[in-house]
């Protein structure tokens, strides 16, 4: 096998299996010099972000009007 071709499980060469998902921020760069990233945010971590825009939305909208 050459360096160019895929392994016969279907992965590139030099890569293993992933690692577990921990939802631990991993800032270190892996043995291969590819960073990894964190896991995308939960559904209601993002719905809480969103309301809370949203909410802050109205909050200035309110003052605007009230204030005008």
């Amino acid at each position: 096998m050459t360096a160019h071709e895929p392994a016969h499980d279907g992965t590139a060469p030099g890569t293993g299996p992933a690692a577990p998902d921990t939802g631990v921020p991993v800032t270190q760069a892996t043995a291969d010099d590819q960073p990894r990233y964190e896991p995308p945010p939960s559904v209601g971590k993002l719905f809480f972000w969103v309301l809370l825009f949203v909410l802050a939305a109205v909050v200035v909208v309110a003052g605007g009007v009230y204030f005008t």
